[in-house]
């Protein structure tokens, strides 16, 4: 039995209905920590502060206007002791350092939650605090599912001093400084084009009961890329967690959902607590889909890139040339990867540009 500290009241029938089959102790709902909120348009802001509408959700004019002092982010990525995970956090954990203190930047202090509950042999390289894993068999092969639980676990024992948090990856790199994209209490998000709340409406109605409000109000993103108060994530996580292991329960959500089951689950959890996110479409660039890296902050390489020597995409295909990070499971890339071939676009051939200065850079890298 895992327990943690009440987080606030809500229905005994919401309760139920987010907790039902799950072997943990429940949390109590908080109620909405946003009132008064707008349902006719979505506002997605770019670097340069423009405005792109959706109709969803409109921002207040008070927020979209809003000048602010400098408001610094902790940075936070779980993470397991596999050589896959560290070799990446290594250089996620390099950037880091060297955009924080540049200019724009409004980064902070940094922390690898170890949720492999024992330390490993990066403790002295990047700030790490460890906490439990799931009881055994609970994530069912589903590894991600211990990072709600992670950040619960985290959030209660862990000293932070800013006010606000940045849930982050290991294959995230920064790629220029990070400002503080949120805005006041609407956290900043990265909008997924395949999470799609309204296309599932069925499914979620299983976790977001119609009291809750249309499911529009189910934001389409995940927990990462995300800056939130501190506060906010607090409320949030127990009941991300709890949703999680629901779906994970339930045949027809988890088969539907699959890999994203956990980011539906944070995106539901947010939307019972009212926390509606501000959609940022310059927070992070995938290759090989985004092919120049302008004025995104973050590359996020999950995707396999694969090219001819003529440097086309060979998506789907084992390309001549290629970077996919899943071919180091058991291990480090090398350090010195060749580049690609002339034609490939600018934003993959940043990507293994940044990789070398990082590898070249991180001492003992070889022997890890």
């Amino acid at each position: 039995m895992i327990s943690r500290k009440n987080m606030g009241s809500a229905s005994p029938l919401l309760l139920i209905t987010l907790v039902l089959g799950v072997c943990f102790a429940t949390y109590n709902l908080v109620t909405m920590v946003m009132h008064n909120r707008s349902i006719s348009k979505l506002t997605i802001y770019n670097s340069d502060g423009g405005i792109f509408v959706d109709p969803i959700i409109e921002m207040p004019e008070s927020v979209r206007k809003l000048k602010r002092a400098k408001m610094p982010f902790h940075v936070a990525l779980t993470a397991t002791d596999a050589p896959y995970s560290k070799w990446q956090c290594r250089i996620m954990y390099y950037w880091y350092k060297k955009q924080k203190d540049l200019p724009g930047s409004e980064m902070g202090g940094f922390t690898r939650i170890l949720h492999s509950g024992n330390p490993d042999n990066l403790m002295n390289e990047i700030p790490t605090v460890i906490v439990d894993p799931l009881p055994a068999g609970l994530d069912r092969g589903y590894i991600v599912l211990n990072r709600p639980w992670a950040f619960v676990q985290w959030l209660e024992k862990a000293t932070i001093e800013e006010e606000y948090v940045l849930m982050a990856e290991p294959d995230h790199i920064f790629v220029t400084p990070l400002p503080n994209l949120a805005h006041g209490g609407y956290p900043a998000a990265f909008p997924f084009f395949y999470i799609k709340p309204d296309q599932n409406e069925k499914l979620l109605r299983k976790f977001f009961p119609e009291e809750m409000g249309p499911v529009t109000n189910i934001d389409p993103i995940g927990n990462s890329p995300v800056i939130i108060k501190k506060e906010l994530l607090e409320k949030i996580a127990p009941t991300w967690m709890n949703v999680s292991l629901k779906m994970k329960d339930d045949p027809e959500t988890d088969k539907t959902f699959g890999w994203v089951l956990e980011m539906y689950a944070y995106a539901v959890a947010s939307a019972l607590h009212g926390v509606q996110h501000v959609l940022q479409k310059d927070f992070m660039l995938q290759q090989p889909w985004d092919l120049e890296v302008g004025k995104k902050y973050i590359i996020h390489y999950t995707y396999g890139c694969d090219y001819n020597m003529k440097g086309e995409l060979t998506y789907g295909k084992i390309g001549e040339w290629r970077f996919d990070k899943r071919s180091f499971l058991r291990g480090p890339p090398p350090r010195n990867l060749p580049l690609p071939p002339p034609g490939v676009p600018e934003s993959v051939v940043t990507l293994v540009k940044m990789v070398n200065e990082a590898t070249a850079n991180i001492p003992n890298w070889d022997a890890e």
